[in-house]
């Protein structure tokens, strides 16, 4: 599994506990904090365990509510069909782990901030449609 921040973290063992460990303490949570925005990450297990949901509870972080089976809603699913496209499109293709973490590093470190913040613009009337009429798939 990769959590896609800036870096990229690459999550090995229990992704509960990693995902914890590795991205919501020393990333989600300060940057939620020192920026004051709602956080949002779709309905994964490790997203909903509930070590993960007192975590971001006890640290005050506001989660957009997300209605179950919506990837269509989620920016990082449209970015990590970017991310994936990319590295298909690569001369040398990636043979082992290793080859594919750098490749997908390379990669994501290339993608344009306008274009992520383009598909987050493009998704933001109807994730707030689909929350507010509270269903799931949208269609955009």
């Amino acid at each position: 599994m990769v959590w896609a921040d800036t870096p990229l973290i690459f999550i090995y063992g229990s992704l509960t506990v990693q995902y914890r460990d590795t991205a919501l303490e020393p990333i989600v949570v300060p940057f939620v904090q020192r920026h004051n925005v709602t956080f949002q990450h779709d309905n994964a297990r490790p997203h909903v365990a509930r070590i993960c949901q007192a975590n971001l509870a006890n640290s005050n972080v506001n989660v957009l509510p997300r209605p179950a089976f919506s990837p269509d809603l989620s920016p990082i699913e449209h970015l990590c069909d970017v991310l994936d496209r990319r590295v298909g499109k690569r001369q040398s293709q990636p043979t082992s782990h290793d080859e594919l973490g750098q490749a997908l590093t390379v990669e994501w470190e290339n993608i344009a901030i306008r274009q992520v913040n383009g598909l987050v613009d493009q998704l933001q009337a109807p994730t707030e449609k689909s929350c507010k009429e509270n269903r799931g798939h949208s269609r955009y």
